[in-house]
């Protein structure tokens, strides 16, 4: 499971004469007028396929078991089975699709949540139709839709009383990283890319690569979110 995400989701086929395949997405809301408008902005773009619609979350496994999507866009509160909980549990188990959050508001104690468990970032349902088309094709690729600014937003706003038991565990985890890893991991929760990181410490992309995989298996994570968030627990960001 750890470092699975580094992959690109969106696999071209072996023969390079071939386009890549579309970006697969399941679409989940309780609001029918939502789904449509998600499914509608999704389907007007020629590299993604929307391969399914979900109105609660306790469909979503059986649906991501039938449709294999490369993402899931979640709405995080539904009345049977939450956001929240439909995502750690896809997240628990590989091959998992990628998660984006959906919801209404900047600073959510479930959103947060969510990304603790895995969720490659969050929309806000108001996210111009270019720029949600945009960060679906991001996560296809392999890539977070998070911006330290926005992790920092979130982490500020929502009140949470484990602050100083995560700030002990965060820094703990990062004293296990030799110099190099420690100094990606930082480079990671600032937002930057690989291309970023390789510049900035002198080394290679695939260098940058194999460091970052190392850190998700060490610390059995699934995606850099986490990396990032663990970095912004144990206080290196502020």
């Amino acid at each position: 499971m750890a470092g699975a995400t580094e992959n690109a989701a969106n696999v071209i086929d072996m023969d390079s004469s071939l386009p890549p395949r579309p970006i697969r997405v399941l679409v989940v809301d309780d609001d029918a007028l939502v789904r449509a408008g998600l499914s509608m902005i999704l389907g007007g773009a020629d590299d993604i396929v929307v391969v399914g619609e979900a109105a609660d979350g306790d469909e979503v496994q059986p649906m991501v078991a039938g449709h294999r999507p490369d993402v899931v866009l979640m709405d995080i509160r539904m009345p049977r089975v939450d956001g929240l909980t439909a995502t750690e549990l896809l997240r628990s188990c590989a091959p998992a699709p990628e998660v984006v959050i959906l919801t209404t508001f900047h600073a959510d104690a479930q959103v947060l949540r969510a990304l603790r468990a895995g969720a490659a970032g969050f929309l806000l349902k108001d996210t111009p139709p270019g720029e949600l088309v945009a960060a679906i094709r991001k996560v296809g690729a392999g890539e977070p839709i998070l911006s330290p600014a926005v992790t920092r937003q979130l982490i500020a706003h929502v009140a949470d009383g484990g602050a100083v038991t995560r700030r002990e565990r965060a820094l703990g985890l990062l004293a296990e990283l030799s110099e190099r890893e420690h100094e990606v991991a930082v480079a990671v929760g600032r937002g930057r890319s690989n291309a970023e990181i390789a510049s900035e410490l002198y080394m290679s992309v695939a260098t940058v690569k194999a460091h970052v995989s190392r850190i998700l298996t060490k610390f059995d994570l699934n995606n850099r979110v986490q990396i990032a968030l663990i970095v912004h627990d144990a206080g290196h960001l502020h």
